[in-house]
């Protein structure tokens, strides 16, 4: 399996530390964790942008005027199958650098940690996951909590302590 994210830095104070972390390793391992397909080819945009950005995004595609930690716009249409050889564009996951840095500074965690549980989050959106209950949400937050562990990284969260 290849997986290529374009990562588009668009919050000049995040740090390089941010833009230097294994995406692109972290992304396959995740992928195949809950979509083993090791045949398949994937392409995902990752943005790291400020909260006046995201929400302007969050308003004009969630109605909701307010900044938020992470979006995600999938593109996947499972009624459009492409040929094995050609990349899957699963879509692109936009996080608020000022809205991660303020939920790792209330954590008491790292920024790094905080825009990669965002990233794993925005994923699995992409990949399908949803949570509009609290059942849905539980599950959600478990699996992102393996991916972070499966690559050797303390997740912030857990299912019981959202």
């Amino acid at each position: 399996m290849t997986v290529t994210v374009y990562l588009e830095l668009h919050d000049p104070s995040l740090s390089d530390e941010i833009a230097a972390l294994p995406w692109q390793v972290w992304f396959r391992t995740w992928i195949a964790m809950v979509e083993p397909n090791q045949g398949k080819a994937y392409e995902v945009t990752l943005r790291l942008t400020t909260d006046a950005e995201i929400q302007v995004l969050n308003h004009q595609y969630r109605d909701r005027d307010t900044p938020t930690d992470v979006l995600a716009f999938a593109t996947r249409d499972d009624a459009l199958p492409l040929p094995l050889e050609e990349p899957e564009y699963l879509g692109d996951i936009i996080i608020s650098g000022d809205t991660a840095r303020k939920q790792a500074k209330e954590g008491g965690y790292s920024l790094s940690i905080e825009v990669t549980w965002l990233a794993c989050h925005g994923l699995l959106h992409l990949l399908g996951w949803d949570h509009p209950d609290e059942t849905q949400l539980a599950r959600m937050l478990a699996q992102q909590a393996e991916c972070l562990r499966a690559v050797g990284l303390t997740p912030p969260y857990s299912a019981d302590n959202p």
